[in-house]
């Protein structure tokens, strides 16, 4: 697994990174789009149209509940 996120360490450089939520039963994989001090916003959907993600909505989730995909 990946290593868990902390908001205070994200630079430009880690948008569009591939992350995992793990909260669910299965994890969900997504690309961050932004952050601010209380949460991440991922994109975890865009049909597959992931050159593009930025486009599409990102979904507030908590850093506690993300790993980074390895």
């Amino acid at each position: 697994m990946g290593d868990i996120i902390e908001i205070s360490t994200l630079t430009e450089s880690d948008i569009g990174r591939w992350v995992i939520y793990k909260a669910g039963l299965e994890g969900e994989i997504g690309k961050i789009k932004s952050w601010n001090d209380i949460f991440i916003f991922v994109v975890y959907s865009c049909n597959d149209n992931w050159d593009k993600f930025q486009e599409y909505t990102a979904e507030a989730t908590e850093p506690n509940d993300l790993i980074y995909k390895t």
